[in-house]
């Protein structure tokens, strides 16, 4: 058996999904697309069922890959059962996609979660009245805490070998005649939606269902528009407008008869929005925690690299001496590997576990949001689109689904722009170089100040990239969800998927790279890569062998760092190269070409001419702000 979870963003489906599957799951794609899922395997009831975890989408419009490819994905025979996972907070909001879910017809269960953030707003929710209003088995839980998550699957389980359907919602009478007779003329065009739901997606004029109309059925096409232009001229409004409002009618009356509204209890958490976001403190706030999240991060990888560093030296003298001539080619590949191996759990590691928990635990209390809103406010008069504030906010964690989420933007040049912008959010990859290179030896403040020139840059590039393909640019429609208290599990098992992530496919490259680098300086061939970039390491004043390890930093960029430290002969880095070099190095990676990943995300959703385009630009900005921190870091030493 196989059951769906689905759910509109912050609702709690990802902590549900996380609670059950821990580090076992997979992600996935839908084929032939970009859009992934999240899938494990979990036992139930004496046998075992698949969980998958669908991509978090406001509605099932289908006006995006996203929402097309989870509607083919529920209506196929590949899944069992539905999870519809409401946020009993918000219930009316949550109920729109309930509504949706509904007209596709297929056995569903409502997991009504967050109840205890709904006690504390003073929202009674009548569990048993609304099984009745939807006709679907609703179990009240609490994800976070693991409360209701075993009677969720258990009913979810009974309802999916049963395939016990859904009735369908009903709408206003006038609409109704309208669907019952559209639906009636299609009923022998084959669809994966069942008649009533293509029905409905027609009127709502979905590009796709209407070329399906159109192949199949294109007499029809006439009868179509008349019925859009009656049901317009009827109402008032557009024929996506009458479904959207009877969908929302129907979900605000579902709701408002099964809640009850409480006195609501005033907390620090309601309080603290007013510091926050406040529009002169909410800064304040907002660089004295990203400074305490880097000083946190800075002094957990610093108190582990060191001793980390000093066994694996060790470790390299006592192989050398192992070997009669340590410098022939057994003796050199041996010593690369080694040092590749070092490189990600003394360099990269010490830094990426502390800062992909420090971003789980912002993201779980909810002060992410609020950060894309504080830079909303700041970015938008300096020109940057609101809406690239969400891939700006993903790329702090990876640059290819930043990528991806541009899918959300309207218009090519908003999807460009914000794609170009996106690569040059310092990645955990990137900041792991910073952490390793300017952090450990010339403190945290300057990795800080690194992080904030990052911001100035992206700022400044929105404004000229602006400037050259002129346009308004659009506010932020922003969710802001409550504020939580993240559990250990739930932090902990997002930091693993990405931490994972490096160590099956960054560090084996590493390890790899390491090892043919030790080839490539023994066979003398090193020095033909690193001429190759000379003419730009000249101009940035920084050690010619830097070559090898900026070229394989584009494979990843937890490459450049350690390799640098193989090319120079000492991951003591302070030893090897001056202060002024270090920043400038550092910088130049921040900026420098996308990794391969994300370079092929780019192709994939833009074409290759947008991905060369990116390419170019990101090395002129890499270089331009290389210089600029060469001129500034030289004055101080």
């Amino acid at each position: 058996m196989r059951i769906g979870l689905i759910g509109q963003p912050n609702c709690g489906k990802s902590t549900l999904f996380n609670q059950i599957a821990g580090y076992k799951a997979e992600t996935g794609n839908f084929s032939g697309t970009t859009v992934t899922y999240t899938e494990s395997s979990v036992r139930l009831l004496g046998g075992v069922v698949d969980v998958v975890d669908l991509p978090g989408t406001y509605s099932l419009a289908g006006t995006n890959p996203a929402e097309r490819e989870v509607i083919k994905y529920l209506t196929s025979n590949e899944i069992d059962v539905v999870v519809n996972v409401l946020d009993a907070s918000n219930l009316s909001h949550g109920l729109l996609m309930t509504v949706e879910l509904l007209e596709l017809n297929i056995p569903m269960v409502i997991a009504l979660n967050m109840m205890d953030e709904a006690d504390r707003l003073g929202i009674h929710v009548d569990v048993v009245g609304l099984e009745e209003k939807i006709g679907v088995p609703v179990v009240p839980m609490i994800a976070s805490k693991g409360r209701g998550i075993q009677p969720l699957f258990i009913q979810a389980h009974r309802v999916g070998t049963m395939r016990q359907l859904p009735g369908q919602p009903v709408y206003h009478e006038g609409l109704e005649k309208i669907l019952d007779v559209l639906a009636d003329s299609i009923s022998g065009i084959a669809s994966y939606l069942n008649p009533r739901a293509f029905a409905i997606k027609l009127i709502e004029g979905d590009t796709i269902i209407l070329e399906e109309l159109a192949d199949q059925a294109p007499r029809i096409m006439a009868d179509l528009k008349t019925i859009r232009e009656s049901l317009a001229h009827q109402y008032g409004g557009s024929a996506e407008w009458v479904i959207s409002n009877a969908r929302n009618k129907l979900a605000t009356q579902i709701a408002q008869s099964v809640i009850k509204q409480g006195k609501r209890q005033i907390t620090f958490r309601d309080k603290l929005d007013d510091i926050l976001l406040h529009p002169f403190w909410g800064y304040i706030g907002l660089i004295v925690i990203m400074f305490l999240f880097f000083q946190v991060v800075y002094s957990v990888g610093g108190l582990v690299e060191a001793p980390l560093m000093d066994l694996f030296e060790g470790f390299e003298v006592w192989l050398a001496a192992q070997f009669p001539h340590p410098e022939g080619f057994i003796g050199q590949v041996l010593i690369g590997l080694i040092q590749g191996i070092s490189g990600g759990v003394a360099i990269v590691l010490p830094y990426l576990v502390p800062f992909l928990v420090g971003l789980g635990i912002l993201e779980d209390i909810g002060y992410l949001p609020r950060v894309a809103f504080m830079m909303d406010a700041l970015m938008h008069k300096l020109g940057l689109h609101g809406k690239s504030i969400v891939p700006f906010i993903l790329g702090f964690g990876c640059n290819v689904p930043a990528i991806m989420s541009t899918r959300i933007l309207e218009d090519k040049r908003e999807r460009f722009i914000s794609a170009a912008l996106s690569t040059l959010v310092p990645c955990a990859a990137r900041l792991a170089v910073v952490f390793g290179l300017v952090a450990f030896y010339l403190g945290p403040g300057l990795a800080l100040a690194i992080y904030l020139f990052d911001l100035f840059v992206i700022a400044l590039t929105a404004r000229v990239l602006n400037k050259l393909v002129p346009d308004e640019s659009p506010g932020l429609i922003l969710e802001m969800p409550v504020y939580r208290v993240p559990t250990i599990r739930t932090v902990f098992s997002k930091a693993w998927w990405r931490i994972r992530e490096f160590i099956v496919e960054a560090w084996p490259l590493l390890i790899v790279g390491s090892a043919v680098l030790s080839v490539l300086q023994y066979l003398n061939l090193a020095v033909y890569l690193n001429a190759l970039v000379r003419p730009l390491s000249w101009i940035l004043g920084l050690p010619s062998e830097v070559g090898v390890p900026l070229i394989f930093g584009v494979l990843r960029k937890e490459l450049s760092l350690v390799m640098l430290g193989q090319a120079l002969g000492s991951m003591t880095f302070s030893q090897v190269m001056t202060p002024v070099q270090m920043i400038t190095f550092a910088v130049f990676v921040v900026f420098y070409v996308p990794c391969l990943a994300t370079m092929l995300v780019i192709r994939k959703e833009m074409g290759g001419k947008a991905m060369w385009y990116i390419v170019g630009m990101t090395t002129l900005i890499a270089t331009l702000a290389s210089l600029v921190a060469r001129g500034i870091s030289a004055i101080f030493y």
